[in-house]
C-alpha cells in the first residue's frame, strides 16, 4: 500500500507502519508521477498540484487531512475516495487563540501596544470575562474545548450547532441569540449553508459593542458589513481568517478600529502537527487492519 505524506519537520510522528505500507513524501515543489499511484494520500493545503491531480490517481482509496476543515479539499476528492479530517488534533491551540483573542481585547492589549510606540501612556478601563454571555457557534470538538477554557473563567455561555440537541440550541435560532450574546465565537465548518452566514443583518443584531471572533473561515462572515459596524463602532472583532485570505496589504480592514487580525494560524503549533501526524498513522495502521476510519466526512459536515 502506497502512501504519500507531506514532507514537514514532525512528519515521523506517524510512528511505525505496517510493513504492507510504502510511505512516500510528497515534493515541496512539483508533482511526482510516483504520486498517481498513491492509494493512502495526505495533501497539504499548500500544495495545489497535488489537489489538481487527484482526478489521475486510479489507486487512491483514502485522503486523510491534516487540519480540521475540509472545505479547501472537498469539491476536488473523486468519487468512491473516502475523505477523513483531523479533527480533534487542534482543538487545545485554536482555543487558547479564542481565549487569548478575548483576553486581549477586553483588556485593550492591542491599544497600549499602540501607545506603548508612541510613548503615551494612556489609561483605559479594562473589562472582565466574568459574568460575559458567549455564543460558541458551531459547537463541536473546538467548542466544547473553548467551552473548558471560559468556564474556568465564569463566562455565560449559548451553545449553537447545525442541529439541536440538549443544551445546544440549532443553527435556525440564531437571529434571536445573537442579541444575547456579548461575545459570538465562530467556529463553524464553511460550507454552502454557512457561507455567508453572519450577513449584514445578521451582523446588525449584535449587542451595541459586542465583540466578534472568527477562527473558522473567513467567507462565514461578511467582510464589507464587518468593515461597516467596525467603522462606526457597533461591535469589535478578532479574526485568525478574512475573505479575501491572504490580507492584501491595502485592505481597508487592517486599519479598521477596534480589530485584531492574525495570519490563519491559530490551530499551527508544533503540537498540533505532531498530532495530526500521529493521527495519520494510526488511520493507516486501521486502513491495513481493515478496521473502519475515524473523522470521516460525511456530505458537507
Amino acid at each position: 500500500m502506497k502512501l504519500w505524506i507531506p514532507d514537514r519537520p514532525d512528519c515521523n510522528a506517524v510512528g511505525e507502519l505496517p510493513e504492507a505500507v510504502e510511505l512516500h513524501l510528497i515534493p515541496k515543489q512539483g508533482l511526482s508521477e510516483a504520486l498517481l499511484e498513491a492509494e493512502f494520500l495526505v495533501p497539504g493545503s499548500d500544495e495545489p498540484f497535488v489537489i489538481e491531480a487527484l482526478g489521475r490517481m486510479p489507486g487512491l482509496r483514502v485522503i486523510q487531512t491534516l487540519s480540521a476543515g475540509v472545505d479547501w479539499l472537498l469539491p476536488f476528492v473523486p468519487p468512491g475516495v473516502t475523505l477523513c479530517d483531523a479533527r480533534g488534533t487542534r482543538d487545545g491551540p485554536v482555543a487558547e487563540w479564542v481565549l487569548g483573542a478575548i483576553l486581549a481585547s477586553l483588556k485593550h492589549f492591542g491599544e497600549a501596544r499602540d501607545s506603548q510606540r508612541s510613548h503615551d501612556w494612556k489609561w483605559r478601563e479594562p473589562d472582565e470575562l466574568a459574568g460575559k454571555t458567549v455564543m460558541i457557534l458551531g459547537y463541536g470538538s473546538i467548542g466544547g474545548k473553548v467551552e473548558e477554557l471560559l468556564v474556568a473563567s465564569e463566562a455565560e455561555l449559548i451553545r449553537v450547532a447545525r442541529r439541536a440537541r440538549p443544551g445546544v440550541h440549532a443553527v435556525d435560532e440564531l437571529t434571536s441569540l445573537l442579541g444575547l450574546a456579548d461575545i459570538v465565537v465562530v467556529l463553524l465548518p464553511l460550507t454552502r449553508a454557512t457561507a455567508g452566514l453572519l450577513d449584514r443583518e445578521m451582523l446588525g443584531r449584535m449587542r451595541e459593542g459586542a465583540l466578534l471572533l472568527n477562527a473558522a473561515r473567513g467567507p462565514i462572515v461578511d467582510t464589507a458589513a464587518l468593515l461597516d459596524l467596525l467603522q462606526a463602532g457597533h461591535i469589535r472583532a478578532a479574526l485568525d481568517v478574512t475573505e479575501p485570505e491572504p490580507l492584501p496589504a491595502d485592505h481597508p480592514l487592517w486599519d479598521a478600529p477596534g480589530l485584531l487580525i492574525t495570519p490563519h494560524f491559530a490551530g499551527d503549533t508544533q503540537g498540533a502537527e505532531r498530532r495530526a501526524f500521529a493521527l495519520v498513522g494510526e488511520q493507516v495502521r486501521r486502513y491495513v487492519r481493515g478496521e473502519p476510519l475515524v473523522n470521516v466526512v460525511e456530505g458537507d459536515y
